[in-house]
């Protein structure tokens, strides 16, 4: 039996010592525990000292550092992670041949593993057998030590607040305002949300969280860090992502078709306009803006729950801009809920400079809207499809309606990818000089030494790739503009 323990310690002492990570250690451990078991004598391995025993009194000793190799496996199994194949093949290599670049990663990345350290002493042969004393981290000292760590590393986030230098008229984000959260990647947009800056909230996505009180009090236009290490740029919302973005009931007037109706009817600060089919308030905002606090919108719609959405959407952008400026956006936009074929007491005395339709049968209200418009003034009609346009038209027709038909548009939007030629490995292409004859390019070949190319080309020197974006906005509505005339 004298000759078997020296081999047995020997052979625990290489199993350990050859083990690099945390995980492996455990592994072996369970080998080493079955082996100590086999033979005749009660051999326990733990965290703390290991007694050879051959008196079967003492089973009831080696309960408690049973006990503690398991709380020490639960120790070690949360300080786990996922080795990388390069990990794994440095660390059965000596560190004699190992590259300088891979020993600089080792030391870049964080030692999660603990550093366990045996030392096998053989002391004098006593009567219960012999003492191994095997010196680990203490547990107790390890969880101290860890949540110690953990205190002081500092957060992804900034919780440092600085004071940022703001230009005249400028303001930090604060709680209340709608932002825009964008991640892109590879010159294309990924993640794009729209939210509302509020206390005690995280701003979720597939790249992580950002807590909302990391962004107030942050300059507009700013990329924040998620918790997982991801830039998310954070902005405001303008009017165009609002009405994108917002809540809807029906379909939207898309920020194209509503820019271009605005200029048919030539809308200016203080005119008065009407608009027909409230939807989800998209039109109503941009006529809102343009006429300004001396102006008036008169909005009206037929469905109850078409209504409610515009009134919602209307004030929520109020209050938020009211947040962002510092004043009130003008509350100049009335909105009913009624039917404008049959409202001739809801346009009784007024006069109107332009007027908007977005109807399914525009022509039923045009004979209650057209006496209420001034001479001159446009009507602008948002229709789905040409079927409509061809209903409007033949209405006009039967109708005899003074509205002379000026045009009838569709609005494309072609997106454009613009960005400068790259090579395989990241760096800019460059433009050569082309070579029309074989015998002077060889000519010059051996001419001129070998140039190194410049990390930062010049301006002029790098070509660009230019090429319709592969997702172009599809057909979204014609518009009709026609101009009341005097017979």
């Amino acid at each position: 039996m004298a000759v078997h323990v020296p081999f047995r310690l020997l052979l625990m002492h290489r199993l350990v010592t050859v083990c690099p990570s945390s995980q492996r250690q455990a592994k072996y451990r369970d080998m080493l525990f079955k082996v100590s078991r086999s033979g005749n004598e009660v051999r326990t391995f733990s965290t703390a000292c290991v007694k050879c025993n051959n008196n079967e009194a003492d089973s009831s000793e080696s309960s408690q550092p049973r006990t503690e190799l398991t709380s020490r496996r639960a120790l070690l199994s949360r300080s786990r992670r996922p080795l990388s194949p390069l990990e794994r093949i440095s660390s059965l290599l000596p560190q004699d041949a190992l590259s300088p670049e891979v020993m600089q990663l080792r030391e870049q990345q964080p030692d999660e593993d603990t550093n366990i350290q045996l030392s096998v002493m053989h002391s004098t042969q006593e009567e219960s057998g012999h003492k191994v004393s095997v010196n680990e981290v203490n547990p107790e000292t390890f969880c101290a030590e860890d949540a110690e760590a953990e205190a002081n590393t500092p957060s992804l986030h900034h919780d440092e607040r600085q004071a940022w230098p703001t230009l005249p008229g400028e303001s930090l984000l604060s709680f209340g305002e709608l932002l825009m959260a964008e991640y892109r990647k590879k010159r294309r947009v990924e993640f794009r949300k729209m939210f509302q800056l509020q206390t005690g909230v995280r701003l979720q996505s597939s790249w992580g969280t950002i807590p909302h009180e990391d962004m107030a009090g942050q300059p507009a236009g700013r990329f924040l860090k998620t918790s997982r290490g991801v830039p998310i740029f954070i902005r405001r919302a303008s009017l165009e992502d609002y009405v994108l973005y917002m809540k809807r009931g029906p379909a939207i007037a898309y920020p194209k078709d509503a820019t271009t109706m605005l200029m048919m009817m030539d809308v200016t600060e203080g005119d008065c306009v009407l608009e027909s089919g409230s939807g989800s308030g998209a039109m109503s905002l941009f006529l809102s803006r343009a006429v300004g606090s001396k102006g008036s919108v008169l909005s009206v719609e037929v469905r109850e729950d078409h209504h409610t959405r515009a009134v919602s959407n209307y004030k929520r952008w109020r209050a938020s801009w009211s947040v962002r400026r510092g004043e009130e956006w003008p509350d100049n936009v009335q909105f009913h809920n009624a039917d404008l074929c049959t409202a001739s007491s809801l346009l009784a005395g007024r006069g109107f400079h332009a007027v908007a339709l977005d109807l399914i049968n525009p022509h039923l209200a045009l004979p209650a809207v057209i006496p209420h418009l001034h001479p001159g003034a446009v009507c602008a009609v948002y229709l789905a499809n040409i079927t409509q346009v061809i209903d409007l038209l033949e209405g006009l027709r039967c109708s005899s309606l003074p509205l002379l038909c000026e045009r009838i548009i569709e609005v494309p939007v072609r997106e454009w990818l613009v960005a400068p030629a790259l090579k395989k490995d990241g760096r800019y292409c460059t433009r050569s000089t082309p070579i029309l004859d074989g015998e002077l390019r060889q000519d010059d070949a051996s001419d001129e030494p070998d140039r190194e190319e410049d990390p930062d080309p010049g301006f002029g020197t790098v070509p660009y790739i230019a090429r319709p974006h592969p997702e172009q906005m599809s057909h979204t509505a014609f518009l009709v503009k026609m101009r009341k005339c005097v017979q």
